[in-house]
């Protein structure tokens, strides 16, 4: 009696065979690299061009190459821009970040049931379209408006207060357009943690401050970093909430790359801009990445 012939392995399969399937992968994914192509490598690589290039009498891109464009967003007032956009979305990230450790140590908190209910309440808002949701906080913050009602019963103000245009009302909107993008991270950290952890660790003595800094904190470090990454870079790039609740005063980037392309009429100093902001984006995400490295190998 013979032996049965061994199982072929994916090495012994015929050329054909193996030529067909890469074919057939080519094609699935083809149109999926075409369009990243189209949509964002090639309009990519026009900017890149284009911040090289020398502007014509009307803001045109007439050619060449120079680095005046780079050269000229170093003078103290972009300079300016650049770092209060740093700044803001740094602090953005921060209270975020803390909002949302709240936020989510409050729902893993809560029984199954009522957790969903709260994340619904949470998602809905965000059903509504940017622009609206941003034009309702002009109306909440507006005088005479729901918190201009509220800070006078409580004696803070006394009669119509004007809330908008500030800088403080701008920092109002970025917290709360990426607040859930810093409270669903965390929450998906938590989510798993046993409650009776942290009665352990009091029954152990630690206190309040020690349950979260020594047990739940670790745990929810890897949330926390993704939120980190999801608040800080697109803070960066935001237009809408500085025009509209800040007036404008205070310009992040985006907002000076768009006054660069239509106010000032410079399509190649606003193209450097944008590659000035990529480039911030880019080292941002090597920041964060290398801290997730960093931090797998030592929970590895």
């Amino acid at each position: 009696m013979t032996a049965p012939p061994p199982a072929a392995t994916a090495g012994d399969r015929p050329v054909g065979t193996r030529a067909r399937r890469g074919l057939l992968t080519t094609a699935l994914l083809a149109p999926a690299g075409l369009t990243v192509a189209g949509l964002v490598l090639v309009p990519l690589l026009l900017v890149v061009r284009d911040s090289f290039a020398a502007p014509d009498r009307y803001g045109g891109i007439q050619g060449g190459f120079t680095l005046a464009n780079y050269r000229s967003l170093f003078d103290p007032v972009y300079l300016k821009v650049f770092g209060y956009s740093l700044g803001m979305a740094g602090l953005n990230m921060a209270v975020c970040l803390l909002l949302g450790y709240v936020v989510s140590y409050y729902l893993v908190s809560r029984p199954p049931q009522r957790q969903l209910l709260l994340l619904l309440l949470i998602i809905v808002p965000f059903w509504t379209d940017f622009l609206v949701r941003t034009f309702a906080w002009i109306n909440l913050l507006s005088p005479g408006g729901p918190v201009n009602s509220l800070t006078d019963a409580l004696g803070l103000t006394d009669g119509a207060t004007g809330w908008i245009p500030s800088q403080g009302a701008s920092f109002i909107g970025l917290v709360y357009a990426f607040l859930p993008t810093a409270i669903f991270p965390v929450y998906a950290s938590l989510r798993g943690v046993d409650p009776s952890l942290g009665e352990a660790a009091r029954d152990l003595g630690c206190g309040w401050w020690r349950v979260h800094t020594k047990v739940l904190l670790p745990i929810a470090r890897p949330g926390m970093l993704a939120a980190a990454l999801l608040t800080f870079i697109p803070t960066l790039g935001v237009f809408v909430i500085p025009v509209l609740l800040g007036g404008g005063k205070n310009q992040l980037v985006g907002n000076l790359i768009v006054t660069l392309y239509t106010e000032f009429r410079n399509q190649p100093m606003g193209a450097a801009a944008s590659v000035v902001l990529l480039v911030l984006m880019l080292v941002s995400l090597t920041v964060f990445g290398t801290a997730a490295r960093r931090l797998r190998r030592k929970t590895a």
